[in-house]
């Protein structure tokens, strides 16, 4: 919606949401941020959120620029046995993603729930999983979804729709519903291990609340709340 002023500005640009008074202390977080992070999910999966496990994941490309999308947390250590945890994604490693991410294994990742007026941003490295959990995450996707990751070079030009609608034709003929598919080489799961988690919680008149956790060599994680 555009507004009537004689800028001809979005509304959005101009409209002033408050946040309201929900907050974020210190006490609120007990043991392992990730294990609070979790909750953060499982609330957003309770507010009916589309996607509560979508995260903007940003990277930086072969060439040193930075470049960023959306993927699904697909699974999460929460530290349970020590050590920083981590997330678990799943991609095409000759994507745009997959080459930046072997290249460069530094990456942020940003869950925005809006909704709730929370974020949570992640730094830290990641590597790809074990071949056996790759296969594991393949296994469980739909059927569709399954052929879907062997007919697409994902990032690499393509001519037309239709190119890509006969290559899932074939596969479906190839492998009809219920008959076993082997994950191909070039898809696969990466973990993400944190290095830095910020709880951002919104606040009234923009005066936010931020955490952020820091993990140490040593097995600990050290917390400082930020200025908005």
């Amino acid at each position: 919606m555009v507004d009537d002023s004689p800028s001809g500005m979005p509304e959005s640009l101009t409209r002033h949401t408050d946040y309201g008074h929900d907050g974020l202390l210190e006490d609120d977080v007990v043991g392992h941020p990730l294990a609070h992070f979790a909750q953060w999910i499982r609330d957003a999966e309770q507010a009916d959120i589309f996607e509560p496990n979508a995260m903007v994941l940003g990277t930086i490309d072969p060439d040193g620029r930075p470049s960023s999308r959306t993927v699904l947390l697909k699974g999460l250590d929460v530290g349970e046995n020590g050590g920083p945890g981590a997330l678990e994604f799943v991609t095409n490693y000759r994507s745009h993603k997959g080459r930046a991410l072997l290249a460069n294994p530094l990456a942020t990742a940003l869950f925005p729930w809006y909704l709730l007026k929370r974020q949570v941003i992640f730094t830290g490295h990641v590597q790809p999983t074990e071949p056996t959990l790759s296969d594991d995450y393949f296994n469980r996707r739909p059927h569709g979804a399954r052929l879907a990751a062997i007919a697409s070079d994902q990032s690499e030009p393509v001519a037309s729709r239709g190119i890509l609608e006969a290559r899932m034709a074939e596969l479906e003929h190839e492998f009809p519903e219920g008959e076993p598919i082997p994950r191909p080489e070039k898809w696969g799961g990466f973990r993400f291990i944190p290095e830095t988690v910020e709880l951002w919680q919104g606040r009234s008149m923009r005066f936010h609340d931020r955490l952020l956790f820091t993990y140490h060599a040593d097995g600990t994680w050290t917390r400082e709340r930020l200025q908005p």
